[in-house]
């Protein structure tokens, strides 16, 4: 059976989550879950992260956007993931989890 090409980004993001120890997991909505919640959620470092994966230049649902919104409100972070910057998952969620601890550690940086 052929991977779709959502499938495909999915499958490269948590190819990069495994490579860095991060934990991850596929939320289940529907019955008693939330509606909207992005297809990968986990932690990095001690840091919240949720990540929406599109493909065929779609874009995340209102209802999506909405719980995207609300996690960065709580400062975690979001990203919606495609074909053009799946690849860069793991060097960008190292890169941010260096800047806040070292904003917490109140190391000053060029970022």
């Amino acid at each position: 059976m052929a991977m779709t090409p959502e499938a495909k980004v999915k499958k490269r993001v948590v190819q990069q989550l495994k490579e860095l120890g991060a934990y991850y997991f596929y939320p289940v909505t529907g019955g008693y879950g939330a509606s909207g919640v992005p297809d990968v959620v986990g932690c990095y470092r001690g840091f919240f992260f949720a990540i929406e994966c599109k493909a065929n230049g779609n874009k995340p649902t209102a209802l999506q956007e909405r719980a995207m919104d609300n996690i960065r409100d709580n400062m975690g972070i979001t990203w919606v993931v495609n074909e053009a910057n799946m690849a860069e998952v793991g060097d960008a969620l190292k890169r941010w989890t260096n800047y806040k601890i070292s904003k917490l550690a109140g190391v000053q940086t060029d970022e």
